[in-house]
């Protein structure tokens, strides 16, 4: 039985989709905040049962009778430490055997402010005595392809990345891989550093954008402060925007880029190429 965290959300749809190909959906829970958003997985037969951070009631009555949790991080900076603990001692409490939890790319080294909360997770993790597998996910192509409307309105990319190099995968290839690492044999004390096969620069990314659509886009390199005033101008949360402006910026310091292709040899194929990513968007 394989419990999956934040089952409603993007990833997390996708991580049932891929358990799906080989998975009884009897053996799958999904664990959401609101069960009602999670109808159509189970229509599917997927258990649905509601699991509350905030509620160690809830994360018992969700973890009950769970060989294996996939702690997908949550989105609430600032909160993901102390609710991903609640789940980790729930799933103590519940005997499950494996934890699996997404990372960030290189947590322990990162210069990412977002790779604080994940660090104190893996710490959380280490202490608990639970075997655990970590899936250390970089950038997923979609933190870029999913804005590409104004970026084609206004014929520019914002970022204050400069020259740095972005490793990143579909978020597909993300789910697919942690789906795997879910399901195969011997994964604890495994850590996975999830990358894809190929990098690309901001201006690289642009320059896509432009060969697809017909439409000229070129990439604005900004100073950190001047594109989180960017993003905050066009209606973005400050916590977001200072989470994504310290991500761009940290690209440039190499924190979105590794070459051990490690995520292509769990999934067994290449990852999906950016041009492939902007297709679909530009598409959709």
């Amino acid at each position: 039985m394989i419990v999956v965290t934040g089952a409603t959300g993007q990833l997390g749809r996708l991580v049932i989709k891929a358990l799906l190909k080989t998975q009884s959906a009897s053996e799958i829970i999904a664990a959401v905040r609101s069960p009602e958003k999670a109808a159509d997985l189970a229509t599917l037969g997927v258990q649905v049962r509601r699991a509350d951070y905030n509620d160690a009631a809830t994360l018992d009555a969700a973890f009950k009778g769970a060989d294996k949790l996939l702690l997908i991080s949550s989105n609430e900076l600032g909160q993901r430490a102390v609710q991903h603990r609640a789940a980790i001692d729930a799933a103590k409490r519940n005997g499950v055997q494996l934890i699996g939890y997404t990372s960030v790319l290189h947590a322990d080294t990162s210069p990412l402010g977002l790779a604080a909360e994940h660090c104190e997770t893996e710490e959380a993790l280490r202490a608990s005595g639970v075997p655990f597998v970590l899936l250390r996910n970089g950038w997923y192509t979609e933190n870029y392809t999913g804005s590409l409307a104004p970026a084609l309105e206004h014929g520019a990319i914002l970022g204050s990345a400069g020259d740095g190099k972005i490793a990143s995968a579909a978020r597909a290839d993300y789910a697919e891989a942690a789906a795997l690492a879910m399901t195969r044999d011997a994964q604890a004390g495994r850590v996975y550093e999830l990358a894809g096969d190929s990098a690309y620069t901001l201006a690289d990314l642009a320059a896509e954008v432009t060969r697809q659509s017909g439409k000229k886009v070129e990439y604005r390199n900004l100073s950190k402060a001047d594109y989180k005033a960017a993003l905050i101008e066009v209606g973005l949360p400050e916590v977001l925007a200072a989470l994504l402006s310290d991500s761009s910026t940290g690209a440039s310091k190499g924190a979105l880029f590794d070459d051990g292709h490690q995520l292509s040899q769990l999934i067994g194929r290449p990852t999906t190429p950016l041009a492939t990513v902007v297709a679909e968007a530009l598409a959709g």
